[in-house]
């Protein structure tokens, strides 16, 4: 896992958790990683807990599936079922899905741990602490970059996560400038895809790319 991708989710925690962003006070970035990585290992553990029903509904579908079939039923009594050709359906794929998503959540959590512990990468705390400390000084120039392309959508109403997600996002497309644009712009996608509504991608997509042709940043 790259660095500065860790270091993205990582601050996404942060400033949803914190209203640190307004105050002067120097900043424990250390205290900070590790409150965000327990954080998000603590909701990746919870969400595993939580799958586990979704597991036995798609193990107690298959079984019952499978005793039901034609095949089975014409079985003698006391033989064990046969295995039987099962079908995909909507309800099978979202749960799938929901699992898939939930495994790729606690993998990431294990990298990002991983790489935060390391004490020779510091390359993670760094890149955190930039954007923190970029987003203070240019807070307002940010939030009216929201606001600008945001049409017809009030800043105070704007989902929470949304909101700094393209905080996080601006910041670096405008003051920080270490990664390509389209790097950013599309981990604010995979962000917003993770932790935010369904709309959500296409929205930020349209702010981040409205600050991208204004500031000629292609």
């Amino acid at each position: 896992m790259q660095a500065r991708r860790a270091a993205r989710e990582l601050a996404l925690i942060l400033f949803s958790q914190m209203d640190f962003l307004s105050g002067s006070d120097k900043l424990d970035f250390q205290d900070i990683i590790i409150k965000s990585v327990r954080t998000l290992t603590n909701s990746s553990i919870e969400e595993l807990n939580n799958s586990a029903n979704s597991i036995l509904e798609i193990k107690e579908y298959i079984n019952e599936y499978e005793a039901n079939h034609p095949d089975n039923i014409e079985r003698p009594i006391g033989l064990h079922d046969k295995p039987v050709p099962i079908p995909t359906t909507e309800e099978m794929r979202n749960k799938l899905d929901d699992l898939m998503n939930i495994a790729e959540k606690t993998m990431l959590a294990l990298e990002i741990a991983e790489m935060s512990a390391l004490e020779e990468n510091s390359e993670v705390k760094d890149y955190i602490k930039t954007i923190t400390e970029k987003y203070k000084i240019h807070k307002n120039d940010i939030d009216n970059q929201i606001k600008k392309y945001a049409q017809g959508w009030d800043i105070n109403r704007l989902v929470k996560m949304d909101k700094d997600i393209l905080r996080i996002s601006i910041c670096e497309l405008l003051y920080v400038q270490k990664a390509p644009y389209k790097v950013v712009i599309d981990e604010a996608l995979e962000l917003a895809k993770k932790y935010s509504t369904d709309d959500s991608a296409s929205f930020i997509n349209g702010i981040l790319g409205k600050v991208v042709l204004e500031n000629n940043l292609k």
